[in-house]
């Protein structure tokens, strides 16, 4: 169910980027109840710090508190994801066109992205394209001088992987389409051409954004 455990700073770090992994990639699911002691015998640990990972995970967003006082994988409404999309329109253009205009982004790490990703899609692995989907736009924001900027983009590419499986996707199979929109985001940035980077990342989010809006209109619609 669980990822091995890699290199981090404290235990409660290596607990919580396990679990995250796991809800990322879809193998702990939306609604599901996450039990200290299953996960502390999974992971080999005490439950110290896997209480300590279920608190800072709740903090970020991906966890939710249940009504018998646990704590489940969140699930995330049409209203929630909108949401997501228009605090990253707010940020994630400009910290891209910043990276496009130096000379610290990692082309190759983004291709690499880029390239499992195909790889993911051709598979069927939603799960897996997401995650090498979030690798991708990390990239793109990441060497972004604003550290501010990159941390709250962090936060909110967790909530986007999220929510794109488990809602946007089930909607709409636009991945495809995604796809090709990252190839040209890719070039736009190994251009050099800020620009061009801003207005291709505002586009690519845009559509998204006009999606969840359709969606919630139809929901409201039929209630």
């Amino acid at each position: 169910m669980l990822p091995p455990l890699g290199r981090s700073t404290t235990r409660s770090d290596l607990v919580a980027a396990s679990i995250k992994s796991a809800i990322l990639s879809g193998r702990l699911q939306p609604d599901e109840v996450l039990v200290e002691r299953r996960l502390a015998e999974q992971l080999g640990v005490s439950k110290t710090p896997v209480r300590e990972a279920l608190i800072a995970l709740t903090s970020s967003g991906l966890l939710t508190p249940t009504r018998n006082r646990g704590i489940a994988v969140r699930r995330l409404r049409a209203e929630d994801v909108q949401r997501i999309y228009e605090m990253r329109m707010l940020v994630e253009p400009w910290a891209a066109a910043q990276v496009a205009g130096g000379d610290r982004f990692d082309a190759a790490e983004a291709r690499r992205a880029l390239e499992d990703a195909a790889r993911f899609l051709e598979a069927d692995d939603h799960g897996g394209l997401s995650m090498a989907n979030r690798r991708f736009h990390r990239c793109l924001y990441s060497t972004c001088p604003n550290e501010l900027a990159v941390r709250t983009l962090d936060d909110l590419q967790d909530l986007t992987a999220l929510g794109t499986v488990s809602l946007l996707w089930e909607q709409w199979p636009t991945w495809r389409d995604e796809a090709q929109e990252h190839h040209e985001i890719l070039a736009a940035v190994e251009g050099g051409q800020a620009d061009a980077t801003e207005r291709l990342v505002r586009g690519h989010i845009q559509r998204s954004i006009t999606r969840l809006s359709r969606l919630r209109a139809r929901a409201e619609a039929a209630s």
